[in-house]
């Protein structure tokens, strides 16, 4: 019984491997693979960048509107 308790970790990571390796992109995981390790952190950027975009659109609004004479 504990044998296959001490099993289960390397079954997961083969597991987890064989999806990478099959261009799977784990989540919630950190890869395995250095490829993965790559797409992981190409998204996590993504994902800042959009919240940048987003940022400067309001910005960009609110200040469109703090400078029209005809806004008060």
């Amino acid at each position: 019984m504990q044998q296959a308790l001490a099993m289960e970790p390397l079954r997961n990571w083969v597991k987890q491997l064989n999806k990478e390796l099959n261009g799977e992109t784990p989540v919630g995981a950190k890869a395995i693979t250095e490829e993965q390790r790559k797409v992981q952190r190409l998204e996590a950027r993504v994902k800042q960048l959009e919240i940048e975009k987003e940022i400067l659109k309001k910005a960009t609004a609110l200040l469109m509107t703090d400078s029209n004479p005809f806004s008060r």
